[in-house]
């Protein structure tokens, strides 16, 4: 996808639905009028089958005008494009870059965190969006943020602390970020303010758009003026348009709601039943790569729950070849010395590489479905 018809005005006022990265659903699209006006992103699939999420682009928009207030984007500010296009986070950098009227740039060939850092400097990008994994490599490199970088929004899954700070000391700007492709972008990010204290990851302010709120399971519900209009599935050999209900989108996520703050807990499918206690297998993973002081990072290692019949599961650390070794075996043994029975880690599993989507998620589903093969 061209990231100049991005930020021309006649893409934003050609009802036409575009299926970003798939002519062929687009295709299919354009013959369903309740799509008109609309743009869909196919989810990561990391946690189920993938689907097309319709958002309207008056409502990207408003997502893109709410975080470029949020940022103190203006129109001298430059957008600095590292992500694809065909996925939300790619896309909403170019939606704010036409909304505030700024530059945009974009970064080509393969990450490299060395050239991307010389990009930012011979540009003078202000904004950026890096997922965690990306932050990783430029704080392992000791790459120094460039002075003309004013905010990298993190997203796609959650930066330890101690990857954040450590981000923060060499210069980085980093600001923790929480959304999902239903929402258009991020729904709560920190601001800049936060830049000079100590990195946390949570908890969040919600954007002004945005309203949340949980329930007795600690579902997180969402809603607002951004929130997606529906979903496009698959059905047998076609595709079936699905409409939102409601005002209230209701998450596959946990979290916590305090007033207009949010702390993201992890998904609600993760959760299971160890010895009668319930376990969510992320939540151990942090609980491990906190306790690596930087040892480890998102991406090295995953945390699997693993059918077990007299336990209910088991939990399996899996980790990538490249984090192999006594040190990381160490870690899990310091772990294993604190954690309740019903928490504790089995023998580790050392695969090639951990499987991660194009935005660097771990794909959960695959890591099990090679444990249990």
């Amino acid at each position: 996808m061209d990231p100049a018809r991005l930020i021309n005005p006649t893409f934003w006022t050609d009802p036409r639905p575009l299926a970003a990265g798939d002519p062929e659903v687009t295709a299919w699209c354009e013959g369903e009028p309740a799509l008109d006006g609309h743009v869909l992103f196919q989810t990561s699939g990391s946690s189920g089958a993938p689907k097309w999420i319709a958002l309207k682009k008056d409502a990207l928009l408003l997502s893109a005008a709410v975080v470029n207030r949020h940022l103190g984007v203006t129109g001298d500010s430059c957008w600095g494009l590292s992500l694809p296009l065909h996925h939300v986070g790619g896309f909403g950098v170019a939606a704010r870059s036409y909304e505030a009227a700024s530059r945009m740039v974009r970064l080509g060939g393969k990450w490299n965190p060395a050239e991307f850092t010389a990009w930012i400097e011979r540009h003078g990008v202000t904004h950026v969006s890096l997922v965690p994994t990306q932050v990783h490599d430029l704080v392992t490199g000791g790459h120094r943020g460039p002075a003309c970088l004013r905010a990298i929004v993190v997203g796609g899954g959650r930066m330890e602390d101690a990857l954040g700070q450590a981000a923060r000391d060499l210069g980085w700007p980093v600001l923790a970020s929480y959304g999902m492709t239903e929402t258009g972008s991020q729904i709560a990010t920190q601001a800049l303010e936060v830049l000079d204290q100590p990195y946390q990851h949570a908890p969040l302010p919600l954007l002004d758009a945005w309203n949340a709120r949980t329930d007795e399971d600690d579902r997180l519900h969402v809603g607002g003026a951004v929130l997606f209009s529906g979903s496009v599935v698959p059905e047998g050999r076609g595709l079936r348009w699905v409409p939102r209900v409601g005002e209230w989108h209701a998450t596959g996520d946990r979290a916590t709601v305090d007033g207009r703050w949010i702390t993201p807990l992890g998904r609600l499918d993760a959760v299971v039943k160890i010895l009668g206690e319930l376990v969510d297998p992320e939540s151990v993973e942090r609980e491990v790569l906190a306790l690596s002081a930087g040892r480890l990072s998102y991406g090295d290692i995953a945390i699997a729950a693993v059918p077990d019949e007299r336990a209910g599961h088991r939990l399996v650390p899996v980790i990538a070849e490249t984090a192999a070794g006594e040190a990381t075996i160490a870690v899990l043994n310091a772990y294993n010395a604190t954690a309740p029975g019903f928490r504790r880690l089995s023998e580790p599993v050392v695969v090639d590489a951990l499987p991660l989507s194009e935005l660097g998620k771990i794909r959960r589903a695959e890591v099990l479905g090679a444990l249990l093969a």
